[in-house]
């Protein structure tokens, strides 16, 4: 599975991936700043899911279309040591992610 992390998380992320994902920054792939439509169309196009803390998205976009599943990470803030914790569930979670599927992932305090 190939799995995009956005540029609101720490690109240290991706040592907490399973190795049966290839995880790639939206930084590696010269998306920085992009916007979160012109993202997802590009991110659907090369990716099968796409982990971000940005709530908006799932209120901004119909992720129905795009042929992408996103994780949305909710934690205390978007350091490593606050987010680390999720990434077992997260892992869990791409095994089973579906095109279109937005699933939150609560990061307990």
């Amino acid at each position: 599975m190939r799995v995009l992390l956005d540029e609101n998380l720490d690109w240290r992320l991706v040592r907490y991936f399973d190795a049966d994902f290839q995880v790639t920054t939206v930084s590696q792939q010269g998306w920085k700043g992009m916007r979160n439509g012109e993202l997802l169309r590009r991110a659907a196009k090369a990716f099968d899911a796409l982990i971000t803390m940005d709530r908006g998205i799932e209120h901004q976009q119909n992720l129905r279309k795009y042929t992408i599943g996103v994780i949305l990470i909710s934690a205390k803030s978007n350091r490593l040591q606050d987010i680390q914790p999720a990434m077992h569930r997260v892992n869990q979670l791409l095994k089973t992610l579906e095109s279109g599927q937005v699933i939150p992932v609560l990061v307990s305090t």
